[in-house]
């Protein structure tokens, strides 16, 4: 199967959305379908306004999607003035183990490798989240525990970088 990165269209925000809030609750990673995150995680219109939103599809199936923030934007949570950051890395469970995910990073990596001035590329992710950190670690991203962060109260994110 031929797995195709492009920007995602207005008209699949809503899916996007869905797979993405899907899969933060199926995963465990949210309470509930209804909760404030969810909501923000659905919000794709709002992403793709401040940043840019990659989508993976196959044969014709919407596989899931990305966030890019390029340096300066509102989206980065970590991202210092020469890097790059990407969040809200998501793949719908029936997509799953067919390299989607993988698909993904690896075109945020070139993204930010197109990018002046860019010397490292950031993320944060949960702990629960050890498919997507294998991936992270294989294709070379590495811990940064100095940078570990908590959103909210009870939840610290863990920080991985890479060299460009």
């Amino acid at each position: 199967m031929d797995i195709v990165i492009r920007a995602a269209l207005p008209a699949e925000y809503e899916e996007l959305g869905e797979i993405t809030a899907r899969a933060y609750v199926g995963d465990g990673l949210l309470e509930s379908e209804t909760s404030f995150y969810a909501d923000v995680l659905r919000d794709v219109a709002g992403r793709a306004a401040d940043g840019e939103v990659l989508v993976a599809v196959a044969e014709g199936a919407l596989l899931g999607g990305v966030t890019f923030a390029p340096p300066g934007s509102p989206l980065a949570d970590i991202a210092g003035p020469t890097e790059a950051e990407f969040r809200m890395l998501a793949v719908a469970r029936e997509a799953r183990e067919r390299g989607a995910g993988e698909a993904l990073v690896h075109a945020c990596v070139a993204r930010a490798r197109e990018l002046e001035g860019v010397t490292h590329l950031v993320l944060s992710t949960q702990r629960e989240m050890t498919g997507a950190q294998r991936i992270y670690e294989r294709l070379g991203f590495t811990r940064t525990p100095e940078r570990d962060w908590a959103p909210v109260p009870g939840l610290t994110l863990l920080t991985y970088r890479m060299e460009l």
